[in-house]
């Protein structure tokens, strides 16, 4: 399998606020996490590359679930079900499903003047904005790890 190095991308440069920085870093691992999706064919892309059954389609839809969770308080039907792409699910219909949930989880960051604003959840105790910016950083950073791995278990690619 041929070796291709990727430039690594630094990490971004923010303005000084606080949320600006949040939402800086957020920004830099959505980016990170779809470009480890993008240009990989089938059945590559949505096959499982280790034993729990986690492929690179599977991560960004999950990924577009957990915004839409974290940010709107929209909860999927199955936690498990979101890392499994269905057939009819491409890489394209994946990506732009994740930049809408990314969209419109920016809306709402967007709107919120002060972080310690708690975020929607429906029948929940509700988090701040800033622990939902500091979890999806958390959780979409976990998953580019696995992204990572996965890619290079497919082409060789390394690097962000």
């Amino acid at each position: 399998m041929p070796r291709t190095r990727r430039r690594d991308t630094p990490p971004p440069r923010t303005g000084p606020a606080e949320k600006e920085v949040l939402r800086g870093f957020l920004d830099h691992l959505r980016a990170a996490v779809a470009a480890k999706a993008r240009d990989v064919p089938e059945p590559q892309v949505r096959t499982p590359g280790v034993p729990s059954g986690t492929s690179l389609l599977g991560l960004v839809r999950h990924l577009a679930h957990v915004e839409r969770f974290t940010f709107l308080g929209e909860e999927p039907a199955s936690w498990p079900g979101t890392f499994r792409p269905d057939p009819e699910e491409t890489v394209a219909s994946v990506l732009a499903d994740y930049r809408t949930a990314c969209a419109r989880a920016d809306a709402v960051i967007d709107a919120c003047p002060d972080l310690t604003q708690p975020v929607a959840r429906p029948g929940r105790a509700a988090p701040s904005l800033r622990w939902a910016l500091v979890h999806m950083i958390e959780e979409t950073g976990r998953h580019v790890g696995h992204a990572d791995i996965l890619r290079e278990l497919i082409d060789g690619s390394t690097g962000r």
